[in-house]
């Protein structure tokens, strides 16, 4: 896969957390853990990030997140972290937030661009796998960068 030049922070990624470094892995999960803060209304910070919006817009936001943080505990603990799952205050549900072909295009390229200069061994990884898998809360659709997302166009 090619990767573009992005200039863009992000933190809750669409993208599978295997992708991450274990930078982004960490980031990640503290990221999500203070989304759930916000969703949860335990925090005045952070509330109007674009990122939460998908959340927000999801039946059970408190559930979705809890979806969200689950998988990345996951993948934590499949690389031998100790991620305390108590840290997720809510039962997951199974219904998935869409996301579009088009916005995990442009994270990957912009994971790819973080990458290549922090974690040279992960970049050479990611790249050579043939398709971009969501992170599993997600459920890819048809269409371009999302419109929450922050890009120069």
């Amino acid at each position: 896969m090619k990767c573009f030049q992005g200039d863009l922070r992000l933190r809750l990624w669409s993208l599978h957390p295997q992708y991450l470094d274990t930078q982004g892995l960490l980031a990640l999960w503290r990221e999500a853990l203070l989304a759930q803060k916000v969703l949860s209304g335990h925090t005045t910070g952070y509330r109007n990030h674009p990122q939460l919006e998908r959340f927000k817009k999801h039946p059970r936001p408190h559930k979705a997140i809890a979806g969200y943080l689950l998988a990345v505990w996951k993948e934590a603990k499949r690389r031998g972290y100790d991620f305390d799952l108590k840290k997720i205050k809510a039962m997951r549900t199974r219904r998935k937030i869409r996301v579009t072909r088009g916005q995990l295009q442009y994270e990957f390229q912009w994971l790819c661009r973080k990458l290549k200069k922090r974690s040279p061994g992960q970049y050479r990884l990611i790249v050579s796998k043939g398709k971009i898998r969501p992170h599993p809360f997600f459920q890819p659709v048809k269409g371009p960068v999302e419109g929450w997302e922050r890009v120069k166009r």
